[in-house]
């Protein structure tokens, strides 16, 4: 058991604040009666929440969005107080992402889940009318990480709210009390109790809600952990979204601004102390600017304050637990060994807590190291240098990771030439990270990465399942595809096919002419 979390004999999990290893407060390990009686309560909520008009469910986000708004200050520090990171990172990553996702939500969910026409062009379908509707899927499971532990829940429970759900949250047993926050704030703002359920645990608390009544799971985490739900998942059907980290590579080409580049570079990889599966884990950069580029970096990263995120001087705070920092020790130790060179930092800070490790750069890195193949997670930046474009993108695409990655050009277009190049679910030209804080953009990877996505019209979709509904114009007829084919049917099919889709002309007039004594046949069984 590390630092941070202890589990005590009452079955209540610690929570101390990562910089000072103060305790913050306890809560419980839910029993899997708990998490059963949650998902019960939640269904019965559910049910009077979908028959609400849209415009009340709206109505319940804007009175949460205020009230964010206005609880800003306090809701940013019970961020940095469990998460550790520096109060506006908790302002500008998490408070204001949320604020923006309410607003997209608000302007664009009244459209998506009202009844979309579907036009049917095959003429023997004329006479109908399709509509396609997005119906809830009722109580949604949500496993959340601790390195966003207020934006992630947060995004992901009012998206399921506002498509007609009612959701069981399970925050991190490192930071349940974001989770905690955000269901005070959405009773304030006059959500039904019932609506949002936290249950608090550790890894068996997950476990058993995927074995209760849920409809539906979104899971944001490590890959092991992602499989290991899936296959659960898939012994009983249950439909899972899966945000499972990145090992996002960072692209510079010769033509790009080596001074927005290399701040980009720092910031990208140890904001959160690099906690963000958004992170630059791997940087490539043309030889022509290598070591211009990586000057820059180290000088940057020699002016970066280190410390407590509750003091607004830090720019990095503490990693989450000892754990997390021993996986990036040894992630360092290997490169080092493997022949890699130390520029700035690499190694723990315990003058300053034991959950502290400097920000790191690393360059003579290759794909040998697991630095360079497997998630770090931690302030590390591994620069190495390519000569083409083809080098760039297949050391971008030799990972098992897809989640996101970036390119630096002063040429847009090469830029979002190159990009349909790089196997990841969102590339970003000349930016890092931001994507997560464009609501109407999706979030969410290739291979490794995960399965569906969370944010935009997408991450609503993901929320909803389609039902189609179509209604005949004339219910007094029969269908004269029914029974009763007779000898000459099939001709008469053939040159159904034939009228609407034969190449030549004349052999369409042909098919519509035998295509029109089906409607001389006799009727229908």
């Amino acid at each position: 058991m590390n630092a941070l979390q202890t589990i005590v004999p009452s079955g209540e999990i610690v929570v101390r604040n990562p910089a000072t290893l103060q305790t913050i407060g306890s809560v419980p390990v839910c029993t899997e009666t708990e998490i059963s009686r949650a998902v019960t309560t939640a269904r019965a909520a559910q049910q009077r929440w979908t028959a609400t008009d849209i415009r009340e469910r709206m109505q319940v986000i804007r009175r949460f969005q205020q009230i964010l708004e206005q609880q800003k200050a306090g809701v940013a520090a019970a961020i940095t107080r469990e998460a550790g990171k520096p109060e506006a990172e908790a302002l500008s990553t998490e408070v204001l992402v949320v604020l923006e996702a309410t607003r997209f939500l608000v302007n664009s969910a009244p459209a998506f889940l009202r009844p979309e026409r579907v036009p049917h062009a095959s003429p023997a379908m004329k006479l109908k009318r399709g509509w396609l509707l997005r119906e809830p899927w009722g109580v949604i499971g949500v496993i959340s990480p601790w390195n966003y532990p207020f934006s992630v829940p947060a995004v992901e429970t009012l998206t399921a709210l506002i498509g007609g759900n009612a959701v069981v949250l399970k925050p991190s047993e490192f930071t349940p009390f974001s989770s905690l926050e955000l269901q005070k704030l959405l009773r304030e703002a006059g959500l039904d109790p019932g609506l949002l359920q936290i249950v608090t645990g550790d890894g068996s608390t997950g476990a058993a809600l995927l074995q209760v009544d849920i409809n539906k799971l979104i899971f944001t985490g490590s890959v092991a952990t992602g499989k290991r739900v899936a296959q659960a998942a898939a012994a009983r059907l249950l439909p899972v979204v899966l945000e499972l980290g990145g090992k996002d590579p960072m692209i510079v080409l010769e033509d790009a601004n080596v001074e927005v580049a290399s701040s980009a570079a720092v910031w990208g990889a140890f904001m959160n102390a690099g906690q963000t599966c958004l992170s630059v884990e791997r940087c490539y950069v043309h030889e022509s600017i290598y070591q211009k580029f990586l000057d820059r970096c180290v000088e940057k990263t020699a002016k970066l304050r280190i410390g407590n995120g509750s003091d607004h001087a830090t720019d990095v705070g503490p990693m989450i637990h000892e754990r997390q920092l021993k996986i990036v020790r040894e992630q360092v130790d290997d490169a080092i060994t493997r022949g890699a060179q130390l520029l700035a930092g690499g190694k723990p800070m315990p003058q300053l807590g034991p959950n502290f490790f400097a920000p790191t750069i690393l360059v003579g890195v290759d794909s040998s190291m697991r630095v360079m193949q497997e998630e770090t997670f931690g302030p590390v930046l591994p620069v190495c240098s390519f000569k083409t474009e083809d080098e760039a993108v297949a050391l971008a695409n030799g990972t098992e990771f897809g989640l996101a990655a970036s390119i630096w050009t002063n040429d847009r277009k090469r830029g979002e030439n190159l990009a349909r190049r790089i196997d990841a679910g969102t590339v970003m030209v000349n930016d890092v990270i931001s994507c997560f804080g464009i609501s109407e953009a999706p979030h969410g990877g290739v291979k490794a990465s995960g399965i569906g996505r969370t944010h935009g019209r997408l991450g609503l979709e993901e929320m909803v399942w389609p039902k189609y509904v179509d209604s005949d114009r004339l219910p007094g007829m029969k269908k004269l595809w029914w029974y009763g084919y007779g000898a000459g049917f099939a001709q008469q099919m053939s040159g159904f096919v034939e009228l609407q889709f034969a190449k030549k002309l004349t052999n369409r007039i042909k098919g519509g002419i035998k295509s029109a004594q089906s409607y001389l046949r006799r009727k229908p069984l």
